[in-house]
């Protein structure tokens, strides 16, 4: 029966977020059908780097679900759209102006696409595969180091993606577009690098990407490249390096390239500084749940056996 619930649940944490908008499914009931998802993998299959590899991208196509959810009604997220108080608070911290606004002026004063924007552009394309690399060293270097850096680089992503649901705020690209920001007009430059880059292939690639426009506030690229700039300086110097120079190239290209506002960023450390301070307060908690799954995972292998 044990094993049976799991595989269930399993199966739901897949398949329903992908049949949520066909069959109308309540966003209550996909969040917890993703959430299950981890749990229920431990429970059916013992521990190996394997098996802790799997459980991170369960969660992470949790994360990836539940922060589109708030757009399967764009309407009604619309209605909640916070568009102006980080304009506002990026102008004080750019003396009047915006930083996204100051930078593009300064260093692509024509508006055209430069071999910098080429490079920031991928920079910033890079972070799909940053944080996660981070964690897929640690677990080839040290075991038993993973679980608790990936359990603080989840809590990060699950965290801001509370931020995207409670409180949606628009990037500066989108207020921009959408004539919030006046005279300031903030390019999204990685659009122009995409269409010269990938050509007709951008389109397609461009859509992929735009599962949540308005989930900026806090900004995800930013806290959980730190987060994986801090997990690797655990490992050791050089990859800590490693990480703190991709890191804060990042938020300089973020900036730069009309992404997010420094706001956004600011948010992003405030976010990486709860996960560390609630660390402690954490693992308790979280070595209960490991129990729990690994007394479940000895009884659903036991019935197996009989």
């Amino acid at each position: 029966m044990v094993r049976g619930a799991a595989a269930t649940a399993l199966a739901a944490a897949v398949v329903v977020p992908l049949v949520r908008r066909r069959l109308r499914i309540h966003p209550a009931v996909t969040t917890a059908a993703v959430a299950s998802g981890p749990f229920a993998l431990a429970v059916l299959r013992p521990r190996t780097r394997t098996r802790d590899a799997a459980l991170y991208a369960l969660q992470m196509w949790g994360f990836l679900m539940a922060h589109e959810l708030p757009y399967d009604d764009p309407e009604s997220l619309r209605r909640r759209l916070k568009v102006r108080y980080p304009i506002a608070s990026d102008r004080a911290v750019g003396f009047g102006q915006l930083p996204n606004v100051r930078l593009q002026r300064a260093l692509s004063p024509a508006g055209q696409v430069t071999t910098k924007d080429h490079v920031l552009t991928w920079v910033h394309w890079l972070w799909f595969f940053q944080p996660h690399l981070a964690l897929v060293w640690i677990l080839a270097r040290d075991q038993e180091r993973f679980p608790r850096a990936a359990r603080q680089m989840a809590a990060t992503f699950d965290l801001g993606c509370l931020g995207y649901v409670t409180v949606p705020t628009a990037p500066p690209w989108w207020a921009s577009e959408q004539g919030y920001t006046g005279d300031e007009r903030v390019r999204r430059i990685m659009v122009d690098v995409g269409e010269e880059f990938w050509g007709r292939l951008w389109p397609g690639l461009y859509g992929s990407l735009g599962g949540n426009p308005w989930a900026a506030m806090p900004s995800l690229h930013f806290a959980t490249s730190l987060m994986a700039a801090l997990l690797l300086g655990e490992s050791g110097r050089a990859p800590g390096a490693v990480g703190w120079a991709y890191a804060a190239s990042l938020g300089f290209a973020l900036v730069y390239l009309g992404e997010h506002y420094v706001t956004d960023l600011a948010a992003g450390v405030a976010l990486i500084a709860a996960v560390r301070r609630g660390e402690p307060l954490a693992e308790p908690v979280a070595l209960r749940v490991s129990g729990l799954a690994q007394r479940l995972e000895r009884l659903a292998n036991s019935s197996r056996e009989r």
